[in-house]
């Protein structure tokens, strides 16, 4: 139960960013401002990605940079933001924000928003711009993330995508995952799993979910109005490749509560076990025998160790490759 004092939630240490890019330029974080009335902050419309970059044995390298850019540039594109930037271009920004951070691990955060002005919820001309933040990569789902979380079914549903697009990554559509975040860490969980308006298991606040039940590995399908996760693609990758048949489907409760095993996975929360929802008992309550499997897989490739999902992972430049002349001040329009 909640107490009065009581600490919700985990933070990530967002104030420890040193450089922030803005529009073509690094500033000091403290110098990445934007005006208060902005369009992006009144009305949740910005689309962002969250990306992993790693220390692996030929230096940092960020974790399906290539993927993330594409679908930060899709997200843009169904809410018509049109980003004055190629794939080429956000991609650099990206290598250069995490260059110049020299954080690693880190969790790394390109946003694009509408910054200026501009109230009025149709608004389209206000300017499009792009920042890219890196922050130290912390556990998202605390210490448990490696023994089974405790996840709790939320009353709160998972929108249809035919009222907010569910494969894009958008600001607005993250109040529902904060509404059930916040409902399940009040009554003492790590986590909550939410359901599509049929009552069929979408995903978690911020990740997407596999059970395993008689060796064969399921996860909700684009039916259930789910993003369509980067670390997701890569579990049933993996799981594939292990051998294991990976089955997408409408999954019902009954069927995750009977699971032998169940996971979530995503950017922020890599791999978690999850050891009991809503006070039933997963399994036998421990990591099961094919998540771990999967999560010796996955760590040993984010490590840079697994010489078979190498191009996963890209090497970051050093910072004296992208030049000096435009580092220093804040962007026009920022401040």
């Amino acid at each position: 139960m909640f107490r009065p004092g009581q600490k919700v939630g985990f933070t990530m240490m967002a104030n420890e960013a040193k450089k922030i890019w803005m529009d073509g330029r690094l500033v000091d974080a403290g110098q990445a401002h934007v005006h208060v009335l902005s369009h992006t902050f009144h009305y949740g419309v910005g689309v962002f990605e969250g990306i992993r970059c790693y220390e692996t044995p030929g230096g940092p390298a960020i974790f399906r940079l290539e993927d993330h850019v594409r679908r930060l540039l899709l997200s843009a594109r169904l809410y018509k933001m049109p980003l004055p930037y190629s794939a080429e271009e956000v991609a650099r920004a990206i290598d250069e924000t995490q260059a110049a951070n020299e954080i690693v691990p880190s969790y790394i955060r390109p946003i694009v928003y509408r910054g200026e002005p501009a109230l009025g919820v149709k608004n389209l001309k206000g300017k499009v711009s792009l920042a890219v933040a890196a922050i130290p990569a912390k556990k998202y789902l605390g210490p448990s993330s490696e023994t089974g979380v405790r996840a709790k079914i939320s009353p709160f549903r998972k929108p249809q995508s035919d009222a907010q697009p569910s494969f894009a990554k958008s600001c607005g559509n993250y109040v529902n995952g904060y509404l059930a975040g916040v409902d399940a860490e009040l009554d003492g969980y790590e986590e909550a799993i939410l359901l599509d308006q049929n009552g069929y298991i979408a995903e978690g606040t911020g990740e997407n979910i596999f059970l395993v039940r008689d060796g064969t590995v399921y996860t909700p399908g684009l039916e259930s109005d789910i993003l369509l996760g980067i670390t997701r693609s890569s579990v049933i990758t993996i799981a594939e490749d292990l051998g294991f048949k990976v089955v997408q489907k409408l999954l019902s409760m009954n069927e995750l509560l009977s699971a032998d095993e169940l996971f979530f996975s995503g950017t922020f929360a890599e791999i978690a076990p999850v050891r009991e929802v809503s006070h039933y008992t997963i399994g036998d309550g421990k990591v099961g025998p094919i998540t771990r499997e999967v999560m010796q897989v996955f760590y040993r490739t984010i490590a840079g160790k697994e010489p078979k999902y190498a191009a996963w992972l890209h090497p970051v430049p050093p910072l004296s490759s992208f030049g000096t002349s435009h580092r220093g001040a804040a962007p026009k329009g920022t401040a």
